[in-house]
């Protein structure tokens, strides 16, 4: 149990509810807090997203804002104050660069009530600075005023502590993975390589990313092409756009993506920057897949040692070791992905991850 004695709310603070890696994150926390007896809410900046109907299910209460222009920026600190007045949480944590400004100055204008804590959420690391570069810098100007701010990464700490972020506290947690939704299916396996016209003999990659620089589809892609050996599934927002070689074929968004990694054999990460702790490359270790990642964000510690860890930008590097992977004895294969499994099992589970927010929370002074 919590050492939360009344069963006073968390509040969230996040950009939307789509389904992406800090969205995922959310949803296993919430999950995790609201089955000991912590009651959740979680306001999102932007209207539906599939996963607030799953986070409604888990009995989460969902409010969404949708701030357009300054005017309805305005209006919807004004909505989050009064919320947070009305609420009384013990703790208001932001995720995300837009959820922890407006979190902050919310909070500010709720009166800064001392026994609600303000936390901030970093999830990611290096960033490109024409698209985020404003954001970052008023981050680091108000990074005083949370009482800890959490990175799900050890990069993305160092990162913004060297773009000026000096908050009075920092802790790192990592993120928590659902082993059961994310394992070895055979029946699934099965199922989902008829559907895709894909035979048991063939070595499959997946690589599960929107499509945004930081994740290298165009590297991604280079690799793929000099690699006819290996058959590519592409899962995420924007695949379908691509121009692929013959041996790869884009999914899009899917929301059954445990499926599209059971049906596989290994699970590449080609980000070039940008990536804090990668929930893809995570869940299809969780899988059972072999992993291919760059060297970017903290997929050293995921992997450590296993699989392969290459240098970003490298499509030569990336294609060399999805040969290697192709060329191994299946059962060798299928050894070192339980081997990843296991490391995910056993390092970076949902319920560690509740337990180390909460840790983090009661340490900078959240009070029930």
């Amino acid at each position: 149990m919590s050492d939360f004695a009344a069963p006073r709310p968390i509040l969230h603070v996040i950009s939307g509810l789509r389904t992406g890696g800090a969205e995922t994150m959310l949803v296993a926390l919430c999950r995790a807090l609201q089955a000991r007896g912590l009651p959740q809410h979680v306001v999102s900046l932007t209207p539906d997203g599939p996963n607030a109907p799953v986070l409604e299910a888990l009995g989460v209460r969902v409010h969404a804002f949708a701030p357009r222009g300054l005017p309805g920026a305005g209006m919807s600190l004004l909505r989050l104050a009064r919320l947070i007045r009305r609420l009384r949480p013990a703790v208001v944590q932001g995720w995300l660069y837009h959820g922890d400004l407006f979190s902050a100055l919310a909070h500010r204008l709720a009166g800064a009530p001392r026994d609600t804590l303000l936390a901030w959420g970093l999830r990611n690391s290096d960033i490109d600075h024409a698209r985020y570069g404003r954001l970052l810098r008023v981050g680091a100007r108000l990074s005083p005023w949370p009482g800890v701010v959490i990175s799900n990464s050890r990069a993305g700490a160092d990162f913004h502590r060297a773009q000026g972020y000096r908050p009075r506290r920092m802790t790192v947690i990592s993120n928590g993975i659902d082993t059961a939704r994310f394992r070895p299916d055979p029946a699934a396996r099965a199922a989902c390589r008829a559907e895709l016209g894909l035979a048991d003999r063939d070595v499959v990659a997946v690589h599960a990313a929107r499509v945004d620089p930081m994740k290298d589809h165009a590297g991604l892609i280079a690799a793929a092409a000099r690699t006819p050996e290996v058959r590519f599934l592409l899962v995420g927002a924007g695949t379908e756009a691509l121009v692929l070689p013959a041996n790869a074929r884009a999914l899009g968004r899917r929301d059954d993506v445990e499926r599209i990694y059971a049906a596989g054999d290994v699970v590449v990460s080609s980000s070039a920057f940008g990536e804090g702790f990668s929930n893809a490359l995570a869940e299809g270790m969780a899988a059972g897949l072999l992993p291919v990642a760059t060297r970017v964000g903290d997929s050293a510690l995921i992997l450590d040692g296993l699989g392969h860890l290459l240098e970003p930008g490298r499509p030569d590097a990336l294609a060399a070791a999805l040969r290697g992977a192709a060329a191994q004895d299946s059962g060798a294969r299928r050894a070192e992905g339980l081997a990843a499994r296991a490391r995910i099992v056993g390092a970076f589970g949902p319920e560690a991850m509740a337990e180390r927010f909460l840790a983090a929370w009661r340490e900078a002074g959240a009070t029930p």
